[in-house]
């Protein structure tokens, strides 16, 4: 009798643990709640990690934190509790609301980060579609799914034509440069037709000096029958003179007058 009387005053200590357990963590959070709804959340967000260092046993500390933390829009932080509750075996209406809010944390970040958006929308559609799995009359879900979806197609087609201007870019570039190239191969060419024809000009007008130079340095060649025509000429012109210095000669001799004075 003794030993059971023990028992069973062992399992009232232990209820009455669990009980003002219980008590305490309530009224951190009932107190967390009154600083959320003040918009205090630096104190609410002290007083909900209070309600989880008494041991709270249910999954209200867990989600209000994860409440503060997405007015803090401490995004990463929010969505890993809002996940952690959804995956806790808890009532569906519970599980729904954490994939709802996980899903609304999903979708700030795609709005809030350009380069995290192709991953977090749809991740958040997702979250959207388990919150509606487990409460298909959930209105607000709807309306946020659809907005996400929306959102996604506006994404996708960004993409795409950003991947189209890319492609045009790209080919007005490889167009360009080969422009570019051909124009500077052009201009090589006629820098190098340039410098021969200034090199030819260079050389023909030095042959041109080399001539002239040879031709006033040089005696003028005559062939033979030249030689010939040239003494002949000579020869006759000797003769004509000697002729004329005779006719002189006969002209000038004096000659004895006959008449008588």
């Amino acid at each position: 009798m003794l030993y059971s009387k023990y028992i069973s005053g062992s399992i009232i200590l232990s209820l009455l643990a669990i009980i003002l357990s219980a008590q305490g963590e309530n009224k951190y959070i009932r107190r967390g709640n009154h600083d959320y709804e003040e918009k205090k959340f630096i104190e609410a967000e002290k007083d909900y990690l209070e309600s989880l260092n008494k041991g709270g046993k249910t999954y209200k500390g867990l989600f209000n934190l994860g409440d503060v933390y997405y007015e803090q829009k401490y995004y990463q932080q929010a969505g890993a509790l809002f996940d952690s509750v959804a995956r806790l075996n808890t009532d569906e209406e519970t599980m729904s609301k954490a994939y709802y809010n996980l899903g609304n944390t999903l979708l700030s970040v795609s709005l809030d980060t350009d380069s995290l958006a192709a991953k977090a929308l749809p991740l958040s559609i997702e979250s959207y579609k388990n919150a509606l799995r487990l409460n298909p009359s959930d209105t607000a879900a709807k309306y946020n799914l659809a907005y996400a979806q929306l959102k996604l197609k506006d994404q996708q087609q960004q993409q795409q034509q950003q991947q189209n201007q890319d492609q045009n870019q790209q080919q007005q570039d490889q167009q360009q440069d080969k422009d570019q190239q051909k124009q500077d191969q052009q201009q090589e060419q006629d820098q190098q037709d340039q410098q021969d024809q200034q090199q030819d000009q260079q050389q023909n007008q030095q042959q041109n000096q080399q001539q002239q130079q040879s031709q006033g340095q040089q005696p003028r060649q005559i062939s033979k029958e030249d030689a010939e025509r040239m003494l002949e000429a000579m020869k006759n012109d000797e003769k004509k003179t000697l002729e004329k210095v005779k006719l002189a000669k006969g002209k000038g001799k004096t000659t004895k007058s006959e008449k008588d004075w």
